[in-house]
């Protein structure tokens, strides 16, 4: 199975919105994953929050809609920010919209009280060093007693249920199928999203790591982070069903000294 080394500069679109709608597109996943943000950061009214790797800017909206109204969303796919600018005028909720790559952001150094990285959004880059880069980043832009929370798969749970194949329908009309391999500490998927009045809609290959409790805490360390915390067997899902690597998920929160 060969992936591209810069798939994600490409997949996460207008497809991806359909295809993962379960996940990112509920709002009442939303809402739990706000709530369990504000009980382990110490949030406050008026803090300046980035939304790192934020896609569509789900988590973003509703901390506006919180009256947490100083967010800043960054992500590469152009059409995601566009999506999040539409939806953010909509909801007449002021942010800053940032296209970066998420390790070199160009954004002011100690600017911001909290990062957020959100949705399993890290492991998606093949190069070893490509999350420690995005992890510097974060404590480059954060002030000094300010906090990180990164939320990705649990890496244990995956391996303990992990299923090669899984397929789900979207509606009456859409397939989405799934074939996986596991290799050391990655996955490799190929996705096949297939409309039965229209036929193939996408046919494309991905990667990601996967961390569990130690690296991914030792992630944070070696950034330089401190008062880490590596919560586990976090899930905002509320059926059994097959969604990817979103099933169960780890939060790991550290604070910039």
């Amino acid at each position: 199975m060969k992936v591209d080394a810069d798939w994600w500069k490409t997949m996460f679109d207008e497809v991806y919105l359909l295809t993962d709608a379960r996940s990112v597109c509920d709002e009442d996943i939303t809402r739990r994953e706000v709530d369990i943000i504000c009980e382990l950061l110490p949030i406050r009214y008026g803090h300046r929050i980035l939304d790192l790797c934020g896609g569509h800017g789900r988590h973003s909206l509703e901390l506006c809609a919180r009256g947490f109204t100083w967010c800043t969303l960054l992500d590469y796919s152009s059409y995601l920010i566009d999506y999040a600018r539409t939806r953010a005028a909509e909801c007449n909720h002021h942010m800053d919209f940032v296209r970066a790559d998420a390790r070199s952001t160009g954004l002011p150094p100690n600017s911001f009280d909290h990062v957020l990285i959100m949705g399993n959004s890290l492991g998606y880059i093949p190069e070893p060093a490509a999350d420690r880069q995005i992890v510097a980043e974060a404590n480059r832009v954060l002030r000094s007693g300010g906090w990180l929370l990164i939320d990705v798969a649990d890496g244990a749970a995956v391996r303990d249920s992990f299923n090669p194949t899984a397929w789900h329908e979207i509606g009456t009309d859409i397939v989405v199928c799934r074939q996986r391999k596991m290799e050391g500490n990655t996955v490799y998927a190929r996705e096949m999203v297939l409309s039965k009045q229209k036929g193939l809609i996408r046919d494309c290959t991905y990667c990601m790591r996967l961390y569990e409790s130690q690296t991914v805490g030792a992630l944070l360390e070696h950034a330089g982070f401190k008062r880490v915390n590596v919560h586990t067997n976090f899930s905002p899902h509320l059926r059994k069903e097959d969604y990817g690597f979103m099933n169960r998920r780890m939060l790991a929160a550290g604070q910039k000294p």
